[in-house]
Formats: structure tokens, C-alpha cells, sequence
């Protein structure tokens, strides 16, 4: 039988969750009601009470309550994640599902990012209409819209709660006939080396060329959508040693972090494969644009720019020969510091399908200056830089780098094994 735990303060969502855990009894799914609640009495009993939570914390409950709210709260996530971690080690948890404003979002959303990917977890949030990063991080959490408040029981509510429940009784009941958790050990150990791929749209020809490469020399390519959602994933899962080497060709999530575009993946971005001593292909793909939302969402400050409407959604800008050179000045502090085996390809003749020749965002000037700061700051360093008379998107260059690639990992594996 699925188990699926439920996480939140049973004091202020008491009714709501017991609406959740009958739903789930009904169509045979066993569950695991665990009370978070730092300061009121729980409205509905639970199986795992708040003084247990504190106590998974290593503390009392008594002394959660002298705390204030900010720090009870995390004593409250800290215990719970504890908690539900120890759940799943031992084969009684096959999801997680909570419900909650921001504070049982923010809560709820720590304990499910400590679970491993592949394990079912559903958020329906008041917050999930809006950035949801903060929540999701690089996890695998399934947000759904509460539409209205978690503020009781009602006709628009009671039905959503009850589809969030189907949902994570499907997904658990899945779980529990066919375990699919993903830990990076595990797939280290199992079937081809894995590499990491950052991809865009106007940089998916080169990727292509280099994926294909890399698939017929023996390799398992995940790639990664540059989205600031998807580079953070790649860097979380390349600091934990999931792969083999790291092509990563699109670091375009650096421009929108210097810029204030909406895509940035955070100022730690192109630094985990390097800390973790990874084989790494970098390039300059699409560094030469900063991604907006809808034109009409574009600051006013840009406006004079050289702008381009890609979607619907998203609206670009030409980042100047100023903010190239700063780019390229970022991107050599960040390498110089790698402990593994480091090449840059800097191509000559453009970085996206909108910087080649005939395109919009050709700017020979601008690109220079990128990378003739890579190539200062780099200088005297172990990271190797070579330029390419080329475009990102010609499929020899994306051959080029993944024979690079396939290369550094070949020495490392030699020069590892003595």
C-alpha cells in the first residue's frame, strides 16, 4: 500500500488536511499526518506530533515556543525534514504532499527538497502563481495554484485539494510498485558515463552537433535548459559528482545574473564542476543577449536598446561591449579557480542563431571584447582557452567540443588510475 506523508501546521490548516487525509483513505491510500505547528493546538490528531517534530529537531517543544516565530519556524522545517527523511530510509514513505501560504510553502518545500529526486511531492500553494525558484530550488516539486487562500473548506477549494490528492496517490502508488528515487551514486554506477549539457534555443544547432558526438563515443548526455531554473540544476547535480564532464556551452544565465534579466541562475552559476574538480567544455553561448518577459514588461531603461521579441514571453536585449568585457572578466575569475581539467571555446563569428552574420545580434565588437577580457583573466591560469573561426552553431563546433571534452576525460581517467 502507498504511504504518502502530510506536512503542515495543523493549528491554522487542521481542516484541510484532515479533508486531504480522508480523500486519500477513501481510495486506499495509507498516510502519515505530521503537525509542524510551533505555537497553537493541532485542529485534527496527528500521527506525528509537533513535540515529536522538535524533538527530531533536538530540542523540546516548550523551548520552540520561547523561540520567536522566525527561528521556531526553522526549528519546525529542521525537525520535520529530519522526520520525513527518516520515513523514507526505512520504506514507509512513497510522497509527500502539504499545503500552505508562504510560510507553509517555504516550510513544506525544505522538507521535500531533502527527499531524492524521483520520489512524488506536490506543493498547492497560494505562492505557485508566482516565482516558485525560492521553493523548488532544483528539485523535482510538483506546484499546484490554491487559487483562493488555504483559509478553509469551500467550493472552489475543496475540489482542487482533492485533485491534489489524486495526483499524489497516483504518483505514490506508482512509487511504491516501482521505486524510482535518483541518487547521484546510483547513477554513477549504472550504464554510461553522464555528462551535462546547458542548452537554449539559440544555441540548440551547436548543442545538437556536440550531443550527438558525445551519444556515439559511448556517452550519456542530460542536457539542461539555460532558463536560471536549469542551470541551477546543472550546478547542483555537477557539485555532487553525478558526472562525467560538463559541456557547457550555453552560460548565457551569467548575462541575465550581470544584467537583471529574469533568467539569471544565481551568482554561484559556472562554479560547482570546478569546485568538484569536473572536466569541463565552457563557451560563450548566447552571452550575447539578457532575456526579459513580455515587451511590455521590459524595464523602461532598456527600452533604447537593440530589442528582440522571441516569444510571446520572453523579450531580449544585446548586451553592449561594456557588459561583455565585464562577462568576460566574471567568467576567468570564476574558472581560474577549477580544480579539475578546464577549456574555454571562444567561436569568432557569433554566439547565438541571432549573433551569426546575418543576424540581428551580430556585433563583432561587443564579442571581442568578451572575449579578449576571458582571455586577460585567464592568462597564467591552468585553464585553457582556445578561439574557434567559427559560429556556436556550426555543427563542427559542437563536434569540436565534444571531441575536447571526450579527450580531457580520457587523460583524467589515465592519469586517475596512476
Amino acid at each position: 500500500m502507498a504511504i504518502v506523508a502530510l506536512v503542515g501546521t495543523l493549528d491554522t490548516k487542521g481542516t484541510e488536511y484532515g479533508l486531504l487525509r480522508d480523500h486519500l483513505h477513501r481510495r486506499g491510500t495509507e498516510t502519515i499526518l505530521i503537525d509542524t505547528s510551533a505555537f497553537g493546538t493541532p485542529r485534527v490528531h496527528p500521527d506525528i506530533a509537533g513535540a515529536d517534530v522538535a524533538r527530531a529537531a533536538g530540542t523540546e517543544l516548550a523551548d520552540v515556543r520561547a523561540l520567536d516565530r522566525g527561528r521556531a519556524v526553522a526549528t519546525m522545517a529542521r525537525g520535520a525534514t529530519n522526520v520525513v527523511v527518516d520515513l523514507y530510509d526505512s520504506g514507509r514513505l512513497h510522497g509527500v504532499l502539504a499545503l500552505g501560504g508562504s510560510g507553509g510553502t517555504s516550510m513544506a518545500t525544505q522538507v521535500m527538497r531533502a527527499l531524492p529526486l524521483g520520489v512524488p511531492k506536490v506543493m498547492v500553494s497560494s505562492m505557485a502563481s508566482g516565482n516558485v525558484a525560492p521553493y523548488v530550488g532544483a528539485c523535482d516539486i510538483t506546484m499546484m495554484y490554491s487559487v483562493v487562500d488555504i483559509a478553509g473548506v469551500n467550493r472552489i477549494s475543496a475540489p482542487l485539494l482533492a485533485n491534489a490528492a489524486d495526483a499524489v496517490a497516483g504518483m505514490a502508488e506508482g512509487f511504491a510498485r516501482s521505486p524510482r528515487a535518483i541518487r547521484a551514486a546510483d547513477l554513477r554506477a549504472q550504464g554510461r558515463p553522464l555528462i551535462a549539457a546547458s542548452m537554449a534555443g539559440v544555441t540548440t544547432p551547436g548543442v545538437d552537433a556536440a550531443r550527438e558526438r558525445l551519444t556515439r563515443l559511448g556517452y550519456e548526455v542530460l542536457v539542461f535548459h539555460a532558463s536560471g531554473a536549469g542551470g541551477r540544476s546543472l550546478e547542483s547535480l555537477a557539485g555532487q559528482g553525478l558526472f562525467a564532464g560538463v559541456l557547457d556551452l550555453t552560460t548565457c544565465e551569467l548575462a541575465d545574473e550581470l544584467v537583471g534579466g529574469i533568467l539569471t541562475a544565481g551568482p554561484d552559476r559556472l562554479e560547482a564542476a570546478g569546485r568538484a574538480g569536473v572536466p569541463q567544455v565552457v563557451s560563450l553561448g548566447a552571452l550575447d543577449m539578457v532575456k526579459f518577459g513580455p515587451l511590455d514588461s521590459l524595464p523602461r531603461r532598456f527600452r533604447d536598446r537593440h530589442v528582440h521579441v522571441h516569444n510571446s514571453s520572453i523579450t531580449v536585449i544585446r548586451t553592449t561591449a561594456t557588459e561583455c568585457a565585464e562577462l568576460g572578466r566574471l567568467m576567468a575569475a570564476k574558472l581560474r579557480t577549477a580544480t579539475g581539467p578546464t577549456t574555454v571555446l571562444a567561436p569568432l563569428r557569433g554566439l547565438s542563431t541571432l549573433g551569426v552574420a546575418t543576424g540581428p545580434y551580430h556585433d563583432p565588437q561587443a564579442d571581442a571584447a568578451l572575449v579578449a577580457e576571458l582571455s586577460a583573466g585567464l592568462d597564467g591560469s591552468a585553464v585553457e582557452l582556445r578561439t574557434v573561426d567559427t559560429h556556436l552553431n556550426d555543427p563542427a563546433f559542437g563536434r569540436a567540443a565534444a571531441d575536447r571534452l571526450h579527450h580531457m576525460i580520457g587523460a583524467e581517467e589515465a592519469r586517475a588510475a596512476g
